[in-house]
Order: structure tokens, then sequence, then C-alpha cells
């Protein structure tokens, strides 16, 4: 292509034209840097010298002002409520909601905000009500996670079953909490007087179909829980073979989970006169995969059966194995509590025992604690659902010295 000498022409006329938008941006920088309220500019140097307090209020100032400006109404809403200031954070969220030229996508991420104060604030109803309006709006998922947890810190396991089912709905992903909601009702039901055990069927029933759509990995705690649910089931209905049959799959498909059922396998079993069977079972399960809570129901059953030199042999052996000063801290507990069991004395005298024990005692307190593998809360109980933070599964069926 030629090149025409007229093009020339153009090289000006563009200069002039950039010169003229520079000159433009410039003003109107300059007029939107001028309408800014001196609280701005003071609030941006507290919290250049690291002044948050200062620069809060500085920033409150500004939206007093000039309540146009909701992202920062925004931004004081979220720092109030991490900082768990929750009245000025509630405070902050209605002012915005107040505001009838507020737009609708701003109105509702006001609601949502607002909700979630009520909810940090412990006011669930408040929350619950807020969160149920913005279920056909685009927070409508984090709504819906947020109901769930509303539900479940009220033990409201109905409702919290729909609004699991609803999420499934709208995402494709495994909610494996719903199987332990089962649970829940089932437990309710077996606890009521007089025990529902219709209702417990069918809770228990529901759950299992929960179970087959969840990953067997993932559930294998939901599992453990459902079975022994079924033990305690069939105990009420007095058919111990069916009691029996649930508490041995749980040592068969789950064995780190064997210290919970322990005790109540070893009941089944002397309730049918074959406690020395059941003995040698749990000896046998702990041979294959020792745990802390095994260990002490088979030396305490030893000790009663066959004496304690037979059972500090065995736990001789089992401590040789598996160091643990839970396990001895444990094992001398029960020989003070029962001196005279037994036709024989045991390894050490009674008083060296009660000085060994209480020295060995201060050591283990720590020790002999469940652990939430999501916050580290510390429970002396194993929970389903760890108490501090919530989470479901989160709780290893093993002793803080068996994890370290």
């Amino acid at each position: 292509m030629d090149f025409e000498p007229w093009w020339l022409i153009f090289v000006p006329v563009l200069f002039a034209l950039g010169w003229l938008a520079a000159r433009f941006d410039i003003r109107q920088m300059l007029r939107e840097t001028r309408s800014l309220p001196d609280s701005y500019f003071r609030g941006l140097n507290f919290l250049l010298n690291e002044e948050p307090d200062r620069a809060i209020d500085a920033f409150v100032e500004v939206a007093k002002l000039d309540p146009e400006t909701t992202e920062l109404h925004f931004a004081l809403g979220s720092l109030f409520r991490r900082r768990g200031e929750m009245e000025r954070a509630i405070r902050v969220h209605q002012s915005l909601l107040s505001r009838s030229d507020l737009p609708a996508a701003e109105r509702e991420h006001a609601q949502h905000e607002l909700a979630q104060d009520f909810l940090k604030a412990g006011m669930l109803d408040r929350a619950e009500s807020g969160f149920e309006q913005l279920k056909d709006t685009r927070y409508a998922l984090p709504a819906l996670r947020s109901l769930i947890r509303i539900f479940e810190s009220e033990h409201d396991w109905p409702r919290a079953i729909e609004a699991v089912k609803t999420l499934q709905g709208l995402v494709d992903e495994p909610v494996p909490q719903i199987v332990h909601y089962y649970c829940e009702q089932a437990q309710t039901a077996l606890s009521a007087k007089p025990a529902d055990v219709d209702a417990a069927h069918k809770a228990l029933d529901a759950a299992d179909h929960a179970l087959s759509t969840t990953d067997p990995a993932a559930g294998k705690g939901a599992m453990v829980r459902t079975a022994m649910l079924r033990a305690r089931l069939a105990l009420m209905e007095q058919d111990p073979k069916r009691e029996r049959l649930y508490l041995e799959s749980v040592m068969t498909d789950a064995p780190e989970f064997a210290g919970l059922v322990a005790e109540q396998l070893l009941a089944n079993y002397r309730a049918a006169n074959q406690v020395e069977a059941g003995l040698d079972f749990l000896q046998k399960q702990y041979q294959r995969h020792a745990s802390l809570d095994l260990f002490n129901v088979v030396f305490r059953e030893l000790r009663v059966q066959q004496g304690s030199v037979v059972a500090w042999a065995f736990a001789r052996g089992a401590l040789r194995s598996h160091p643990s000063l839970l396990g001895l801290d444990r094992l001398l507990e029960a020989e003070l509590a029962n001196p005279d069991a037994g036709a024989e004395q045991g390894p050490v005298p009674g008083a060296d025992l009660t000085l060994l024990r209480s020295l060995i005692h201060k050591h283990t307190q720590r020790l002999d604690r469940y652990a939430c593998r999501s916050c580290g809360f510390q429970a002396r109980r194993f929970y389903w659902q760890c108490p501090g933070c919530n989470a479901w599964e989160t709780y290893a069926p093993r002793r803080l010295e068996e994890l370290e």
C-alpha cells in the first residue's frame, strides 16, 4: 500500500485528542480527590501508622458524611464482625438495608452480611430468617450451607436433612454428614422413654441408604456409628445374636474403632455365659490391631478371670510391644482399685504401686484425651461431631499418646 502525504494531517489531530483526554482525566481525578472528606485521608494515615482502632473511627466518620460509599460500609461491617463487635456490624448492615435507593445486587449482599452477623452473634432465629430470604438469590448456596449449620446447632435433624437434600440438588458433591443426621434421629428415638423402636429402625434404614451412596473410605466413621446403634437396638429388642453380629462387624471392618465397642461385645458374651470365648476374641483382636482402650478391657477381664499374675504378664508383653504411659497408668489404677481380687499377689507391693501410679498419672493426664484433627479441640470422651468446630468425624478413635 502506497503512503499518501495527506495522512500526516491526522498526526497532530490524534496528539491533540490525547492531550485533551489526559487533561480531562486529571481534572476528574482532582475533583474526586477534593470531594473526599478529610476523615478518609486521616483513616489512611492511621492505617499506615498501624493504628487500626483510630483508622476505623475515621472511616466510620466518612461513612456518616457520605452515605453513598456502600463498599466502605461493607468493609467496615466485615471488619467489625471479625473483631467481634457484632452490635456495630449489625448496625452498619441494617443502615444499608434501610436505604430505598440501594440497588438489588447490593441489597442482597447486605442481607447476606447481616444474616452472618446474626449467626456469629448467636441470634439463630434472626439469622435463619435472614438466610431464608436469600434462597432465590445469588447467595442461595452459601445461605443454604449456613442454614445447615443453624439446624445442626439447634439439633433440628429433620430440617437439616431436608436442607442437605436441597444442597445436593444444587451442587454435585457428597455430604457425608447426612448419615450422622439420621443416626442422631435414631439415638433420640432410642433415648426416649419409652424408646421409639420403629422410629429408630426407620432412621437407621435411611442411614444405611445414605451410606450406600457415600465413599466407603470417607464414611467409615458413619458406618461404625450406624453399626453401634444397630447393636444397641438389637440389645433392646433382646436379640443378642444380631447385637454380636454388628459389634463384631466393627472389629472386622474398622478395627481402629474396636475400643469403642469392646465393653459391649464382652458384655454380650458374658450374658451368653461365653465370657472366656469373648476374652479370647478380644485378645486376638488386640494382637492384630493394638489400641489403648482395647488393652484396658482385656487387662481388666484377664485380672477378673485368671488373676493378677496372668493379667500382668499380658500387660508386660503388651507394653514391650507398644510402650505406653497411659497403658501403665490404667493397669496400676485397676490393680489399686481391686487389691484383693484374685488369689495371687501382684508383682509390686501396694504402697509402691500407689507411689508409682501417682507419679505416672501426673504425666498422663494431658495424653488421656481425644483430639480433633480439624481444630485441635481436646476432650476426654469420643465425639462424632467436634464440640469446638462442629466438624463431623474429625476425632481419631485413639488417645493423644497413640497419635504421637
